[in-house]
């Protein structure tokens, strides 16, 4: 089989020693930087490091929280290297620092960058090996293991763990090394983890067939255009399932991909990861509604229940409640008390008002298009039909939060999305829309970090299978340093929506802040498989390629997201000042019509966020304008100051005591 690297490569066997700083992410910059360098000078203490660099028999391989050494002479050296490094960390209870060692294939190789760099299957498998782990652990391979067991001095020192599950579905098998005082004699989390899941799988086919996926309903009526009322009903039932604790429900934004799919039930059930199907129809005429249902067991494609409903449209909400009841029975979900109130709610009485909000929500599904303004209009028409109509209220807080908090509307309009979201808490406090919209409210325009984060609490507790509350949580964690939280929050997200574009395109963010480029590239690499045309995923899939050191396929992917975005000229600007000058003299050309456009949108009245002027002015090598673009982003409540601390793209601006100044400002005031 041919080698990545060439035919004429050839591999060593090297003794890897994989070090890292547990927790580094959530680390200020100047504690990360002063973590590392106290590292760096214990590991060069060592005698084991200072013999084999001496004798030219050491390679090094730093890495942003840690490092490898690679000892050539004997599977003892990174052993004896790490109970040094294990005693000294003794004496420095601030540095949490886990160790992995492996034997295996290693080479010296030069990258794209034209820098020396050590590869091979020695250092990946370290590096997994040492993952498994927690602070103090000093983990091995089961092949160093089986080498050291040959020595007394090493045998009493060893503890075999079984085996861990890693990347791509492999699994290890690990040995623990400790003493009393040296390494941690406790159970890696993740063999805890491991243990747990197992004991899961027994109870996991109970669970499944406890999961609904809610297809979207025919529009059966004469007049087409009420396909807003048949979307509305599938989205109803579904908020009202999505409140059972005990049912796993996957979100409309992911069955949306299936509507009129000639696709087998059974596949359907499989890509959205459920047991159980609901089809439906919907009739409307005046004011009269038919509806049909037929939940289906997806395995055996066999009917478990079905109903047809002929109503008045002023009934329409106990229709949806009977269905979901009617479901919950079906699937033997246990309901609390507060949980058949929810699926029984009936929000407004005034059927006009309960159309003109299911049209607000049909235009939501386009977030900012042009036109978008109607979403408001909507809402806001239904609000003065029924002054007590919370979902309305939730519906316009959404449309003023999301607006203010990307930039795309003016920081005035948040006072409205305050009130219009404690409106709606107001009237009631349990809906998921109004309580992620709180939460919105108080981390980006308050900048109260802790409200928000009990709102996200409290809406996950409410609302089980509402992905967008995990979704949004994920992304706020990975922004206060909590980066492991968040991968959990948004795992927990893509379960209940898992083709919802904006859900792939976060998720290869947050790998992207948490500088694992890799896993970034990997997910946007899967979001463009899912979605061709999606111009966000191939500008962020570019900014990944770019902290990678691959600078080609950035510019592949700039281009692809300028020419989607309807700027072919910019795309082929980048190109030719690619091609003549490299990406650096690309990225400042590209910059310099951004500006440009920039300008033209403020001089039209329209809002620019600070944060776009900042990028610009840093792609374009202005530090002094950076610097005084980024003053103006901490002062605008949005997402983006909170940005700051964890971007790669602002790594050039890192160490400037402005910049330092700035990040401490955004999140002194978010405590």
């Amino acid at each position: 089989m041919p080698s990545e690297f060439g035919p004429d490569v050839k591999f060593e066997i090297g003794h890897v020693l994989f070090i890292d700083i547990v927790g580094y992410t959530k680390l200020l910059i100047h504690e990360q930087t002063e973590h590392l360098r106290k590292l760096r000078e214990i590991v060069r203490g060592t005698e084991q490091f200072r013999v084999a660099e001496a004798e030219g028999k050491l390679l090094r391989l730093p890495t942003g929280d840690g490092g490898a050494l690679v000892f050539h002479e004997s599977p003892e050296a990174p052993v004896a290297c790490a109970l040094e490094i294990s005693k000294a960390l003794k004496n420095h209870p601030e540095l949490r620092v886990r160790m992995g060692i492996h034997s295996g294939p290693v080479k010296e190789v030069t990258d794209l960058n034209e820098q020396a760099n050590i590869a091979g299957a020695g250092i990946n498998i370290a590096q997994r090996v040492m993952d498994c782990g927690d602070a103090g652990h000093i983990l091995l391979s089961k092949r160093v293991a089986e080498d050291l067991e040959e020595y007394a001095r090493w045998r009493q020192l060893l503890h075999d763990l079984g085996t861990c599950e890693v990347k791509h579905g492999a699994t290890l098998s690990l040995v623990n090394l400790y003493s009393d005082q040296i390494g941690n004699p406790e159970t890696p989390k993740k063999f805890k983890e491991d243990e747990e899941r197992e004991k899961k799988i027994e109870a996991s086919a109970t669970t499944l067939r406890k999961s609904i996926a809610v297809l979207p309903f025919e529009n059966l009526s004469e007049d087409k255009a009420n396909a807003y009322f048949a979307d509305g009903i599938q989205e109803e039932i579904l908020t009202r399932l999505s409140r059972i604790g005990d049912l796993k429900v996957i979100s409309r934004t992911s069955t949306q991909r299936f509507k009129s799919s000639t696709e087998d039930i059974s596949q359907i059930a499989k890509q959205l990861g459920v047991a159980n199907i609901l089809e439906g129809a919907v009739q409307k005429a005046a004011d009269h509604v038919r509806v049909n249902v037929r939940l289906i067991d997806a395995e055996n494609d066999s009917h478990l229940w079905a109903e047809r409903y002929d109503r008045e449209l002023i009934d329409i909400f106990a229709v949806e409640s009977d269905i979901a009841a009617k479901i919950a029975e079906a699937l033997q979900a246990r309901l609390s008390r507060a949980e058949r109130r929810a699926i029984s709610a009936r929000p407004t009485t005034n059927t006009e008002a309960h159309e003109l909000y299911l049209k607000g929500r049909h235009l939501w599904r386009n977030f900012f298009a042009p036109g978008y303004e109607k979403v408001r209009d909507y809402f806001q028409q239904a609000i003065e039909l029924d002054p007590s109509y919370a979902p309305a209220y939730a519906g316009l807080s959404l449309y003023y939060c999301f607006g203010a908090c990307n930039g795309i509307l003016p920081p005035d309009i948040w006072p409205q999305a305050e009130t219009t979201v404690n409106k709606a808490l107001e009237l009631d406090d349990t809906l998921g829309d109004a309580i992620n919209s709180y939460a919105g409210v108080e981390v980006y325009y308050k900048r109260n970090w802790p409200a928000a984060e009990r709102a996200f609490h409290r809406g996950a507790e409410l609302n089980p299978s509402f992905a967008d509350i995990r979704h949004h949580y994920g992304l706020c964690l990975v922004l206060f340093g909590r980066g492991d939280e968040a991968l959990r929050q948004v795992e927990r997200a893509n379960q209940l929506d898992p083709f919802f574009p904006g859900l792939q395109l976060h998720t290869g963010r947050i790998y992207f802040f948490l500088r694992d480029y890799d896993r970034a590239r990997s997910q946007f690499a899967k979001t463009l498989d899912l979605y061709p045309g999606y111009a966000a995923a191939h500008e962020y899939f570019a900014d990944a390629c770019q902290m990678s050191g691959m600078p080609a396929e950035a510019i592949i992917q700039w281009r692809a997201a300028l020419a989607l975005s309807g700027e072919p000229e910019q795309a082929r600007l980048l190109e030719e000042t690619f091609a003549a000058s490299g990406l650096d003299a690309a990225m400042r050309a590209l910059a310099r019509k951004q500006l440009e456009q920039l300008q033209e949108k403020n001089a039209r009245g329209e809002h620019v966020p600070a944060y776009h002027y900042m990028m610009a002015y840093m792609r374009l090598g202005d530090t002094e304008q950076a610097f005084s673009w980024m003053a103006k982003t901490v002062e605008e409540p949005s997402w983006f100051a909170l940005q700051l601390r964890v971007n790669p793209l602002l790594d050039g601006l890192r160490g400037d005591p402005r910049f330092e100044e700035l990040v401490q400002k955004v999140f002194a005031e978010t405590r």
